[in-house]
């Protein structure tokens, strides 16, 4: 048994897709089941609730061999470390109870890079890794920087007027990964019943790129001007209280955004087994032109 936690979210969608196609018997925590389409509603043991309340945690993790476990996001919270490790404590205790095997959790770069300390998000899902792993609970952190995806909350932008934004330097180049490819990493591990410890598995994708960098991409697929406009972090956070965020929330998003910046992303070498295969033109061409033309 399986067990996959945020099924509707980016990432968890394509995870509960992917295992369904090997036969495994599947278990999913979801606030409302009515966003699984209902043909997968059918092939799923659906325990109604937040994976964040150890009643359902619980419920859930009983008889499970594997849990792939991610945090979603909470605009609202009061703090980050509540968001994170506050919610994640009732799994971990769960974890212990239920025996289970296999955790595989989304987490994100910068362990080691003496940017972690002040990261805002990253830094509390790097403690999140901490406490998973001191359950004693086999564990694969995967480690990513910043998601492609990201891009397609700015289509309309980008397709009306040409432009995308963000705080980060224009020419400074990170790594990116596609959700696609994070998700096939974590379904490999969650039917892979070899391994055992607990460990940081990343993420890379196949190139680093700068903001600039994607401006001249988005543009050659687009075959019209995109450029990149950066915005400073005062008016990235202000976005965020505008759209009803909490300031611990906000200031997290911009400590995290700082970071990056610094290079909090930059200090793991890509290899043959941490480079996914997705590139940036690739979804461009992909994911981002259709939705544009469309």
């Amino acid at each position: 048994m399986i067990v996959i936690t945020a099924p509707t979210s980016a990432i968890g969608r394509q995870v509960l897709e992917n295992i369904l196609e090997s036969g495994e018997a599947i278990r999913v925590i979801a606030r409302d089941p009515s966003r699984i389409p209902a043909q997968i509603r059918e092939r799923v043991d659906i325990v109604q609730g937040s994976h964040g309340d150890a009643d359902i945690v619980r419920r859930a993790f009983e008889g499970a061999d594997a849990v792939f476990w991610l945090v979603p996001p909470n605009p609202a919270s009061e703090s980050i470390e509540a968001a994170y490790l506050d919610f994640t404590r009732p799994a971990c205790e769960a974890f212990k109870v239920a025996g289970v095997q296999r955790v595989v959790g989304v987490s994100a770069l910068g362990r080691g890079t003496g940017l972690e300390g002040n990261a805002g998000m990253v830094t509390v899902s790097l403690a999140m890794d901490d406490l998973i792993a001191s359950t004693g609970v086999s564990y694969r952190a995967l480690t990513m920087p910043s998601f492609i995806d990201n891009i397609f909350r700015q289509v309309v932008s980008i397709g009306k007027q040409g432009v995308f934004f963000s705080p980060l330097t224009g020419d400074r180049r990170h790594p990116t990964c596609a959700t696609r490819d994070i998700a096939a990493v974590a379904t490999r591990l969650l039917l892979d019943r070899s391994w055992n410890g607990s460990q940081e598995a990343p993420v890379l994708g196949p190139e680093d790129l700068s903001q600039e960098d994607m401006a001249r991409i988005m543009s050659d697929v687009l075959g019209k001007p995109v450029r990149f406009q950066q915005v400073p972090f005062d008016a990235f956070k202000a976005q965020f209280l505008q759209r009803g965020a909490s300031e611990a929330f906000a200031r997290g998003m911009v400590d995290m955004m700082i970071a990056k910046d610094k290079g909090l992303d930059d200090g793991e070498q890509r290899t043959a087994e941490n480079t996914t295969p997705t590139s940036f033109r690739q979804w461009c061409e992909e994911v981002l032109k259709p939705a544009i033309e469309g």
